[in-house]
């Protein structure tokens, strides 16, 4: 039994064809809902940490006695 000369053009077939059929079956309200939901997620994520940073500002300098 041979070996394929081209294994790799098989592996690359194979992968892009996995991932067009995925992109396939992605429904565009799913796409939308995904921007959103990673949007409030970033804007969540950079307010918490200008507050936490706050924080440490403001408690942080504390002289202990």
């Amino acid at each position: 039994m041979a070996a394929h000369p081209n294994h790799s053009g098989t592996v690359a077939g194979t992968a892009s064809g996995a991932l067009l059929t995925l992109f396939a079956n992605i429904q565009s309200a799913d796409l939308v809902k995904t921007a959103v939901l990673s949007l409030i997620g970033a804007v969540v994520s950079f307010a918490v940490s200008l507050g936490l940073r706050w924080a440490a500002k403001k408690f942080g300098k504390r002289s202990r006695v």
